[in-house]
């Protein structure tokens, strides 16, 4: 019966994963865009909307996902020593950025707890930004790798050039995604607060 132990554990972290992975695509990737959208409402409106219990809101999802992917991390290596490599990425040739990554999304968020630099916009901006640099970084080589890609044949033809040019308008298109929907969550968060706030 240790194999359907196994089989059980392997399908818990699986649907934990799939929740932290719809957690990311449908608030974390949106934070830049959230923290900047309340940036502009605090230079426009001063003082008029819930910005800084906003922002206090963002600082507490932060801290939370972090603690939430960290158990994640801690539990996927115990059981599953193999499928997370640590020790291979830890000490091999790119080993500074793995553990500048992995500080950046596992340490520096709770930098957060400390509330004289969590109600800074900034601050709270660059984490944000910290937290996924790898992903930034993995979809910036992606398309750099897409525009220098001389060592494939042309073989007269324009394909390539297409595959460039849908790849960028791509990307354009989800980075235009993720800022609107940073942008509603925000006129969201504030609106709830002003009604918090009438109330």
């Amino acid at each position: 019966m240790p194999w359907k132990r196994t089989t059980i554990m392997e399908q818990k972290m699986e649907l934990y994963k799939r929740i932290i992975e719809i957690i990311d695509a449908n608030l974390i990737y949106c934070l830049i865009p959230i923290i900047l959208t309340l940036i502009l409402v605090e230079l426009f409106f001063k003082n008029r909307f819930e910005t800084k219990k906003t922002l206090n809101l963002i600082r507490w999802t932060i801290v939370i996902y972090t603690i939430i992917t960290w158990t994640s991390y801690l539990i996927g290596m115990a059981t599953n020593p193999d499928k997370y490599a640590f020790i291979d990425r830890a000490t091999g040739p790119y080993a500074w950025a793995y553990w500048m990554m992995s500080l950046s999304a596992l340490i520096l968020p709770f930098t957060l707890l400390i509330k004289k630099l969590a109600s800074k916009f900034l601050y709270v901006l660059f984490v944000a930004f910290a937290m996924k640099i790898g992903m930034y970084f993995e979809r910036f080589v992606i398309i750099v790798t897409s525009f220098h890609r001389d060592y494939l044949p042309n073989n007269g033809n324009s394909e390539l050039e297409n595959g460039n040019v849908e790849l960028i308008d791509l990307f354009a298109f989800g980075i235009g995604m993720i800022f609107l929907q940073g942008v509603i969550i925000t006129i969201l968060t504030l609106g709830i607060f002003e009604i918090i706030k009438r109330k």
